[in-house]
């Protein structure tokens, strides 16, 4: 009987070829170099660390969103109080809010509305100087800036940054107004509700150091074509503009200014005239400014100072505080 005959191993693995062996030291030293590449890359590309607020640098705040800083504003462009005519009740409502909070007590928001030009912007602006001159005990503080009371500009198209801002003053030992001036908002615009969560809502609300005011030509912040189109496109008309017109309810405190009278619009000229020492006859100055009022179609603050501007120009007359003295 044959013998069978035995199939030998397969000698594939024999003729492979060999592959070195990288020692392990080189591979350590590679996957080092790697990670620290990688960790200088991402250092790179991460932001930088930012800065706390120097809050006693100024009063007065410009929000950056970009950088989430707060740039101090060494000189506000202001009016004084006493030339803000024809808004008495307006002016004295906002004093005694704003002393309120200034002291930490309970006070609202605040919504300026109405015509152009009749000094919503600058009563704010008044309104905390006025304030935190009152708390030092003297006008002008020079370069003293540790007053409890800060003034934070936010432009209109920044309102999204709101919940940054907060974060960043919240908890701080200030008190801060958070100030936006020509406030209002279009179609299609739906950051109004970071502001909505600001004001009232949110889980966390509006921090206790902190009072938003708000300036605009609309009592309801929106374009009556943005109401109009909500109410004949959407399934429920009723809760459509609800939504957008809830946003001024947000504001404890609305505050109307109208057209001025002409008598009104003749103190503010005869106030700005008195202030910085023009010497012109009166009865041109009635003259001239209700001529240049006529060709502007207005009568208010900003068109009695457009006029005081314009006189003191043709008189050689510089509008400083150097004149008031």
């Amino acid at each position: 009987m044959p013998k069978r005959r035995r199939n030998s191993p397969p000698k594939a693995a024999a003729s492979r070829k060999a592959v070195p062996v990288t020692p392990a030291w080189v591979l350590t030293t590679g996957a080092e170099d790697t990670f620290a590449r990688i960790a200088e890359a991402l250092e790179r590309l991460a932001p930088r660390a930012l800065a706390p607020p120097r809050f006693t640098a100024a009063d007065a705040f410009s929000w950056q969103p970009d950088g989430r800083q707060l740039v101090p504003v060494p000189k506000v462009n202001r009016v004084e109080m006493s030339l803000l005519k024809g808004i008495d009740r307006m002016r004295d409502v906002l004093v005694e809010n704003t002393e309120r909070f200034a002291r930490g007590l309970p006070a609202n928001n605040a919504l300026l509305w109405g015509a152009r030009g009749m000094g919503k912007s600058s009563l704010v602006k008044g309104v905390h100087a006025e304030i935190n001159a009152a708390q030092h005990g003297r006008k002008g503080r020079g370069k003293d800036h540790d007053g409890l009371l800060k003034l934070v500009e936010i432009h209109r198209e920044d309102i999204e940054s709101l919940p940054d801002l907060m974060m960043l003053i919240r908890g701080a030992p200030y008190r801060f107004i958070v100030f936006c001036d020509d406030l209002s908002f279009e179609a299609e615009d739906t950051s109004y509700k970071s502001l909505k969560a600001m004001l009232e809502g949110g889980i966390e609300g509006r921090p206790d150091n902190v009072v938003f005011y708000a300036t605009s030509n609309r009592r309801h912040l929106m374009a009556r074509e943005m109401v109009d189109n909500e109410r004949s496109t959407a399934i429920n008309p009723g809760e459509a503009v609800e939504e957008k017109v809830s946003l001024s309810d947000r504001f404890g405190l609305w505050l109307g200014f109208h057209r001025c009278s002409q008598d009104e619009f003749l103190a503010m000229v005869d106030g700005y005239v008195a202030h910085f020492r023009i010497v012109h006859p009166p009865e041109d100055i009635r003259r001239e400014a209700l001529e240049w009022a006529t060709t502007r179609g207005a009568r208010s603050g900003r068109v009695a100072w457009q006029y005081v501007q314009d006189l003191a120009g043709r008189l050689g007359v510089r509008l400083t505080e150097a004149n008031c003295e």
